[in-house]
């Protein structure tokens, strides 16, 4: 038996695989990575086009972060979450210089799933109200209030969950019915207004929070058509008292060439969620910052949550080395470039390939949805449904000729690390092409 083989088997047999049936996990039995690539035990090489789970920003192997975290190890790994470290008060206060407005005091979690439970905690205690309302193409973590504020098809084995989550439609202009009649930017304010028709049928004295993905990521990279949108959620929040909290677990640290999604819009949430890129993830750590009034509010009132390992030395300061790469780097000024080279490169990518019915993203952050027929819009893979056979293929496709990224429904997924070149971008659509040819044969 091959070394791969083996370290395959030894992970089946022993560990569980995540939103799989275990017999159909088919993982890569990865050795190493470097930048933008990483390499299996067989010595075949990747290219990373989801940043694994959208979170390498900063690529792999970075010496900076690597020698940051063997320097804090060697000082002090880990004290209880009542003390306090060094590297604890300097990633708070660098935090608050890239956030935007008076987000300026953070508690710090193990991952993007406790940020997002934290935040919705830290809502209901503010306004002692209960409810909150979250989109249904979303996706906030896996853990059970997470999972059950998330509205993708992952929550529904979590079902009836939590009594306490309402759901609003989205902004998703290319297939919600909401916008067949209208432009992109009235169907946004269609869906405005149902967000407040439904603040007010479920009774303004019971919503604490509205919680949105900044820009929204594993649900297909939906975003609204014009930024009112957010203006409007904003002032609708502020008309009711209900806190905006938002969802940048994915698309924070320059995944959409802004340091946030939301600055994309010019609106300031009262509460943002953070991990994944926040330390490109070379170790576990979320942040839930809220703003001073918020702040104020937890001086005199206890804050009602606790982690044993909040606050974890180490993290902290590979967050604090990775935040230093992003600006030393300029990866986020790289992300926007690249991004706007992209949308460029993906318009000529459809029209090639006639199965490409949307490709929409912002940065390096895209998703390309798959259409059997671009009039009718009809899925190459239905939302909810096992994948389709020319989706099956083309993953296997890529995956074969080395790309790794998401492939799931009829969506395909470009979310690279942020240290990427635009050769690298272009080698990597040459095999993307290629996949396409494959959904295109079951165009009708």
């Amino acid at each position: 038996m091959s070394e791969y083989q083996d370290i395959v088997d030894k992970n089946k047999q022993y560990t569980f695989f995540s939103w799989s049936a275990q017999e159909a996990a088919n993982p890569i039995a990865v050795e190493k990575a470097k930048g933008i690539y990483f390499w299996d035990y067989s010595g075949k090489q990747y290219a990373d086009f989801s940043s694994q789970l959208i979170c390498t920003n900063i690529g792999h192997g970075d010496e900076r972060v690597n020698k940051a975290i063997m320097d804090q190890m060697s000082k002090i790994h880990y004290v209880q979450p009542t003390n306090v470290t060094k590297v604890r008060g300097e990633l708070g206060e660098l935090i608050s210089t890239v956030t935007p407005g008076d987000l300026n005091k953070t508690l710090f979690t193990t991952g993007g799933a406790e940020a997002v439970e934290n935040a919705m905690k830290m809502a209901r205690l503010y306004t002692g109200k209960q409810k909150i309302i979250t989109r249904y193409r979303s996706y906030h973590g896996g853990t059970f209030a997470a999972a059950a504020a998330g509205g993708d098809p992952r929550r529904i084995l979590n079902e009836p969950g939590i009594g306490w989550i309402v759901r609003m439609h989205d902004p998703y202009s290319y297939r919600s019915p909401l916008y067949r009649h209208c432009t992109p930017e009235e169907g946004d304010m269609i869906v405005c207004d149902l967000l407040e028709e439904t603040i007010k049928m479920e009774g303004p004295g019971t919503v604490a929070g509205v919680l949105l993905e900044g820009y929204s990521g594993s649900s297909g990279v939906i975003a609204p058509s014009t930024v009112k949108y957010w203006t409007r959620v904003r002032e609708i929040c502020d008309k009711h008292n209900v806190v905006l909290i938002a969802d940048e677990v994915m698309s924070g640290f320059g995944r959409t060439g802004k340091w946030f999604g939301i600055d994309h819009y010019n609106v300031v949430p009262d509460i943002m969620v953070m991990a994944k890129g926040i330390t490109s993830a070379y170790l576990p750590l979320g942040a839930v910052t809220a703003n001073d009034k918020i702040a104020k509010f937890f001086d005199k009132n206890m804050l009602a949550c606790g982690l044993t390992y909040s606050a974890h030395a180490v993290s902290c300061a590979a967050a604090i080395a990775t935040i230093n790469v992003y600006k030393e780097d300029k990866l986020v000024e790289n992300a926007a470039m690249l991004g706007a080279k992209l949308e460029k490169k993906l318009q000529v990518l459809s029209d090639k390939h006639p199965s490409i019915g949307e490709a929409r993203g912002k940065g390096l952050h895209w998703c390309i949805e798959l259409v059997k027929n671009r009039k009718t819009r009809e899925e190459m893979s239905e939302w909810n449904m096992p994948m389709s056979k020319p989706m099956m293929e083309l993953s296997a496709y890529l995956k074969n000729n080395g790309i790794s990224t998401f492939v799931r429904w009829n969506q395909v997924y470009i979310c690279p690390p942020l240290c990427i070149n635009e050769k690298q971008i272009d080698d990597a659509l040459e095999i993307y092409s290629k996949a396409f040819e494959i959904t295109d044969k079951a165009v009708m």
